[in-house]
């Protein structure tokens, strides 16, 4: 019998670049029966792996390949460890910047030289050398002992040599005299003639890691920048809930609460857990989880979700799901999961990353054999390849897709749209084909009153009344719809002898008046006369618009007829149309009757209906849209929705579905409007966009510095000036997806 699979995900800490992370996924990988994947950008590893390892065996892994790992149940040592790394990154830049500064301008400005001037600058350098820059040091060493080299080799290798070189020429090869001047220039050329006292690069080692933990700064704080919606999101969760047992309000531990438990909510309140509504009405404020600022009015059946605030009403709540049951506890998993997983296409980057660094040594060391060969200028060719060296850091290659992900994940987690992993953005990219399902979907699922009618002389306020009056005691949907399209202000009439006909209707008396409210055929049958005109008018035309009826009927005498048909969602129309703007076709797919569905894709602009489908017929319509060379993404919220879900090339499921159809899905929508589809894609293919332009500034730099270094036509420090702001670059260009905006605003 084969172990059972399991999975965790730890925090991993001092990961400097994507070599790291590819080096301990790679130590995770080689333990049997165990699948990791570790994501530099989120510090996290997920590891999928059998029952025979305990979270311990793990930890002694990742802390063998030279950094630490803390478990998730941990999650404030984890927010520490990162505090206290983000913070390091700044003490190291700091004091290698204040150290630094003199030692730039005494080496480039001549002028500023004075007699003895580049001890000076040698004592101010080898703190920075030594202290500054002991992060790369420290990498470095742990990779030479596994035989491996990433960016911070080459970043420790660059400035060692700088430093030792002008040690050597300082002490040994004539730089040292007091009356020695320096003379620099950003292109190498020809910059020192033989039998002139050597260059002294001591700028380049003080400066060197000042631009490259500015770079490391930044990209911490974006990455905590990134996150911190999320982090603010789970944080929201109260500690304690007040319980109602035995009629007695209990305040308890959020930790106590279980399923079925009520609990109360006093405006101002945040909702202890999702729940459904039982006594009193609100306003709910849902906007951290939705995105949607307007509050949203809920009364007795009403559901919640837990962290949501309760802005003016009391309400007694039961629980309907705790704990990692909660719909912000589902949200967090697949955010997790969205921003640890990896695209193909950051698959590619890693991959090119793992090659890179022996490649650039080798060319390094090319340079200054060639270099020697051909000029025989030792100073020369020692400064190109070690120009070589710091320009080649490729940096910006592994942060161009991972930090990308991070930042639109995120903000998609705030405008109510969750990403399950991050291929699903480049799937986004290539839809041009939607189906989508009617009921839960375009329309709202809720059935409201859409006409009454009433016989002659009689007012509709009144028999709307009267009927909401018996259906009160009903928990069925068509009377919980009739009861909230009670007239504005009119009370309910007081009714005696209710009882309950299960499938049929309901009956009461009011008034000494006896009541039915039901099905037509099973009121008709309790009055002697044929049915009127009006009636059988009124059951015709609610039948060919697809809607159904409810009659009543006072003692022996019919009443009124009410229709009641499903909502179409206030957004729908103008989502149908942005979709179209977009170049991506819609087909509605419904299981109502032809009449009602082509009624409903009319009101909201969709041509194509396929009515009266089944589950499996739903699956068949994506798989031929697919044959026939679509690329199709599927919209639904049911059961019955799932197999097409996961057959669709993107599965989008609305949050207020089944838990079957958000489990299939690639996308789910929080916030259950059809524009957040739109939104959805959109954010897809921005967020592409911005890392294919972060891939291509990370090659393009790549391949245009290097031959320049190699030929010595860029000095080292303009080298790693040039590297620490690609960096940055692609952190700052990836930021800019924080500034995307819902199409409904």
């Amino acid at each position: 019998m084969s172990a059972e699979l399991q999975e965790i995900d730890l925090a991993v800490i001092g990961m400097t670049c994507t070599s790291c992370a590819q080096r301990v996924q790679t130590k995770l990988n080689q333990l049997p029966g165990v699948a990791a994947s570790v994501n530099y950008a989120t510090e996290s590893a997920h590891i999928d792996f059998t029952s025979q390892y305990q979270t311990a065996d793990f930890i002694k892994v990742i802390q063998e390949s030279g950094y630490d790992a803390i478990a998730p149940e941990f999650q404030n040592d984890v927010d520490e460890a990162i505090k206290n790394d983000g913070l390091q990154i700044r003490r190291h830049f700091w004091f290698s910047l204040v150290l630094a500064i003199p030692v730039v301008l005494l080496s480039m400005i001549p002028f500023l030289q004075f007699s003895g001037w580049q001890w000076f600058v040698f004592v101010l350098t080898t703190p920075v050398v030594l202290w500054g820059a002991w992060p790369f040091h420290r990498v470095a060493w742990l990779n030479l002992r596994h035989r491996t080299a990433n960016m911070d080799t080459l970043i420790s290798l660059g400035t060692l040599a700088a430093y030792f070189w002008s040690v050597w020429a300082l002490l040994f090869g004539g730089s040292g005299a007091l009356t020695f001047r320096a003379a620099h220039s950003l292109f190498m050329g020809a910059m020192a003639d033989l039998g002139q006292p050597p260059a002294l690069y001591f700028e380049v080692a003080a400066a060197l890691p000042v631009f490259v933990l500015a770079g490391r700064w930044f990209e911490s704080r974006a990455k905590r920048n990134s996150s911190s919606a999320m982090r603010a999101l789970l944080s929201l969760r109260i500690d304690r809930a007040t319980v109602v047992r035995e009629g007695i309000e209990v305040e308890v531990p959020l930790a106590e609460l279980k399923v079925s438990d009520t609990f109360i909510t006093r405006p101002g309140e945040r909702i202890a857990t999702d729940g459904e509504v039982i006594d009193g009405e609100s306003a709910i404020d849902e906007a951290l989880l939705t995105g949607e600022s307007v509050p949203v009015s809920v009364g007795p059946g009403s559901m919640v979700v837990g962290a949501t605030v309760n802005l003016d009403g009391r309400l007694l709540i039961r629980a309907t799901g705790v704990g990692e049951q909660t719909k912000l506890a589902q949200i967090a998993r697949l955010v997790t999961a969205a921003q640890t997983g990896k695209a193909p296409i950051q698959r590619l980057a890693d991959r090119i990353a793992a090659v890179f660094v022996p490649i650039v040594l080798g060319l390094a060391l090319a340079t200054l054999v060639i270099w020697l060969i051909v000029t025989g200028d030792v100073q020369a060719a020692f400064a190109s390849a070690v120009a070589v060296v710091i320009i080649a850091c490729p940096c910006a290659l592994g942060l161009a897709t991972p930090i990308a992900l991070l930042v639109g994940t995120g903000r998609g987690a705030q405008l109510g749209i969750v990403l399950r992993g991050p291929e699903t953005l480049e799937q986004s990219r290539r839809i041009d084909s939607m189906m989508l399902d009617k009921t839960g979907t375009i329309t709202t699922g809720l059935m409201a009153v859409q006409k009454v009618t009433v016989a002659p002389g009689l007012d509709i306020a009144e028999v709307l009344t009267l009927t909401a009056s018996v259906e009160a005691y009903s928990e069925h949907p068509l009377a919980r719809a009739i009861v909230a399209a009670a007239v504005a202000g009119s009370k309910p009439i007081a009714i005696t002898d209710f009882v309950n006909s299960p499938g049929r209707g309901a009956a009461a008396r009011a008034g000494g008046r006896l009541l039915r409210v039901g099905r037509p055929s099973w009121v008709l049958e309790q009055v002697p006369s044929t049915a009127p005109t009006w009636f059988t008018g009124a059951i015709t035309e609610a039948g060919l618009s697809g809607s159904a009826v409810v009659a009543i009927s006072g003692d022996e005498e019919l009443l009124g007829l009410i229709a009641l048909a499903d909502t179409v969602r206030p957004t729908s129309s103008r989502a149908i149309g942005e979709l179209t703007r977009m170049g991506i076709s819609t087909t509605m797919l419904s299981g109502d009757s032809l009449a009602v569905a082509t009624k409903v894709a009319a009101e909201v602009g969709i041509d194509n209906v396929v009515a009266e489908v089944h589950p499996e017929d739903k699956v068949a319509l994506v798989v031929a849209a697919q044959q026939s060379g679509k690329v199709v993404a599927m919209v639904g919220d049911g059961v019955n929705d799932a197999a097409a879900l996961v057959q669709a090339d993107l599965g989008i499921a609305m949050s207020s579905g089944s838990d079957v159809a958000i489990e299939a899905s690639d996308i789910t929508l929080v916030r259950n409007d059809l524009l957040a589809a739109v939104d959805a894609i959109r954010l897809a293919r921005r967020t592409l966009r911005i890392i294919k332009g972060n891939l291509f500034w990370a090659f393009a730099y790549n391949v245009a510095m290097i031959p320049l270094a190699a030929v010595g036509l860029l000095n080292p420090l303009l080298a790693g000036a040039a590297m620490a702001f690609s960096s940055v670059f692609v952190v700052a260009n990836s930021l800019r997806l924080r500034s995307f905006r819902s199409i409904s605003k």
